[in-house]
């Protein structure tokens, strides 16, 4: 099989482990296919946390792959691709983790990234290669996939499933609408804003608005930590739900805000997918290319600055996706510029929460 392909192939295989949000980026180019081609059978090879989230979408075969478990991982995987075969494997994670897997995948066309911005060698693992892009957003570098098996359409559609009964326990948690969520740490802790900037935000919510403000988050230690001392120096306590969630919990809270406030983090990619506006907090890391996709305008942007101080260049002059991981970075971030952007947001009117 050549590339553009001239009809719809009998199997796919998308092989993108993680994270939460990269898989929430990848899947409006799977609701894509399913749209363009919906004869194509289509399998994906994910992580075991990320397969909660979007696991239950039908008409998908979804393969967890749980890196816990080390050497088993492979040895499951192999085993589950026996006898199968596949006549094109998306290779869209760049990590020798996800490399090494796809070398058990048996597949006619194997397209992964170009040499240029290929990170782990991935491209000695593809025989097709999408053309080199310079300055995408990570969505936009995603599309380049199917385009270049010949499909045009972008469908910018998630549709992750919120069960009844999910919706039914976290309803039990929740205050009365209209709440706004502060989801306030990333997996990476440089990119992280400060404590007392989000008890200050969170503050101005409850007296201006007369909101509660939810706090949301994984289980780790820093996060817990981070959420016990919001709450201690807010005047007007948020409620923690800070490792309580299983990530469908969390969607179906996300989808209920009126406005989520978050730096660079699954959470925030989480949100665009059920239509919530997103406040992205970014100062490490490029908005330009992982920004929250929707939610262009309400972007607080200091990495324009960050990258300056760091290396005396503009944004321009840097390797696209450079990060500035240098501790105070984010707090250039000013708790004025959040509240100017909930401003707009709630000022606009609270939608209808039966529409």
């Amino acid at each position: 099989m050549s590339l553009p392909l001239t009809s719809p192939p009998e199997n796919l295989c998308l092989l993108r482990l993680s994270a939460v949000g990269d898989i929430c980026h990848a899947l409006p180019v799977v609701r894509t296919l399913q749209k363009v081609w919906p004869e194509t059978r289509i399998t994906w090879i994910i992580g075991k946390p990320e397969h909660s989230l979007v696991g239950d979408i039908a008409g998908i075969e979804f393969i967890i792959f749980d890196k816990a478990t080390g050497l088993s991982a492979y040895r499951q995987l192999r085993q589950q691709m026996q006898g199968r075969y596949f006549d094109v494997l998306l290779h869209m994670q760049m990590s020798l983790r996800a490399s090494l897997a796809s070398l058990l995948i048996p597949a006619g066309i194997r397209l992964g990234f170009d040499k240029r911005r290929s990170h782990d060698f991935q491209w000695l693992f593809t025989n097709q290669r999408i053309p080199f892009r310079d300055k995408q957003h990570v969505m936009e570098s995603f599309f380049e996939f199917i385009d270049v098996l010949g499909i045009k359409e972008r469908v910018l559609q998630w549709d992750i499933p919120i069960p009844d009964h999910i919706r039914t326990e976290v309803a039990a948690w929740l205050p009365a609408r209209p709440f706004v969520v502060i989801s306030p740490c990333s997996s990476m802790s440089y990119r992280n804003w400060s404590i007392q900037g989000y008890a200050e935000v969170a503050d101005w919510v409850a007296e201006t608005y007369g909101m509660k403000v939810l706090l949301t988050g994984g289980p780790t230690p820093i996060e817990k930590a981070y959420g016990e001392e919001i709450n201690a120096r807010c005047k007007h306590k948020p409620l923690n739900l800070i490792g309580r969630t299983s990530l469908k919990q969390l969607l179906a809270i996300l989808d209920m805000a009126e406005v989520v406030i978050a730096p660079d983090s699954g959470p925030a990619h989480m949100a665009t997918a059920v239509n919530t506006p997103v406040i992205g907090l970014y100062a490490t890391t490029n908005p330009d290319r992982a920004r929250p996709y929707l939610s262009p305008e309400l972007v607080i942007n200091h990495y324009p600055q960050a990258i300056q101080d760091k290396f005396g260049k503009s944004v321009d002059e840097v390797p696209w996706g450079t990060r500035v991981r240098d501790s105070g970075t984010m707090e250039r971030i000013k708790p004025g510029e959040v509240t100017e952007k909930l401003r707009r947001v709630l000022d606009a009117g609270a939608p209808d929460p039966g529409a």
